[in-house]
């Protein structure tokens, strides 16, 4: 019984969450929410308190940019202390990559390391392979700032043949632009420039199917609507030509007989 109303909660808290995505509630609206709210369901509403502050990127002034750099560190702290108490990997795993993307933006490489750790093996205990890609890609970015090439390297290697292994094309070529900025920072210009290429060859490879499959979608649509436009043509002009009343033929007047003498 605890467990259903557990999931009511939380399932309630999902809908609140979407609903003040939906209508871009206040950071004070939201706060007020949490007054409101049962302790099961608060983690949620932290997150979204966070993502608030997460857009910093966008705010130019630099004092006011670090403050908010702040606030998205404290929602966000907030958000996986009730994850965590509940259980909630998803959650957990969304606050590992919120946290690791400040600290990273902060040049604080060991707090980003070890909350991308801690998020890539949630997505490893969920096998989760785009996840697993996604972190992957993040800690190479990690140890190219230290300078560990090597360990960026390995990383980016797995990411590279987990995105094959799921064909998964589109981060087969965000690796490979990865390896091209390794490659780069390694004073290989020669060898980052090909990884480049090869990125930049699998996304034209991805246009022109999409081209293809779109043109093939828009023949079908041509062909399938031209075809119901003549079959419905030929029924009306046999309804039309059923409901018509058969003419009869006018009968040619008798001759007479006349007696020859």
């Amino acid at each position: 019984m605890k467990k259903i109303v557990l999931l009511i909660l939380l399932i309630s808290a999902a809908f609140k969450l979407q609903a003040a995505q939906q209508q871009q509630l206040s950071p004070d609206t939201l706060k007020q929410e949490l007054q409101i709210t049962a302790d099961s369901c608060k983690a949620p509403i932290y997150t979204l308190l966070a993502d608030v502050y997460l857009r910093y990127d966008t705010v130019a002034n630099r004092r006011k940019r670090t403050l908010y750099q702040t606030e998205a560190l404290n929602y966000t702290m907030q958000a996986l202390h009730y994850y965590s108490r509940y259980n909630d990997s998803a959650g957990l795993r969304v606050s590992f990559d919120n946290l690791a993307k400040v600290y990273f933006s902060q040049r604080k490489f060991s707090q980003a390391k070890w909350f991308v750790l801690q998020s890539n093996s949630i997505s490893r205990i969920k096998k989760d392979t785009l996840n697993v890609i996604t972190s992957l890609v993040k800690l190479s970015m990690v140890k190219m700032e230290i300078k560990d090439f090597s360990l960026a390297m390995r990383d980016l290697n797995e990411a590279l043949s987990l995105a094959i292994a799921g064909h998964m094309p589109q981060w087969e070529a965000t690796v490979q632009k990865n390896f091209g900025f390794l490659y780069n920072r390694m004073d290989n210009p020669a060898k980052g420039a090909i990884a480049l290429k090869r990125a930049d060859a699998i996304l034209d490879s991805l246009k022109r199917d999409q081209a293809v499959k779109m043109l093939a979608i828009q023949r079908f649509a041509r062909d399938t609507i031209g075809t119901r436009t003549i079959d419905s043509a030929l029924k009306k002009k046999v309804a039309v030509t059923a409901t018509r009343k058969p003419v009869k033929a006018k009968k040619a007047p008798l001759k007479k007989a006349v007696a020859s003498l």
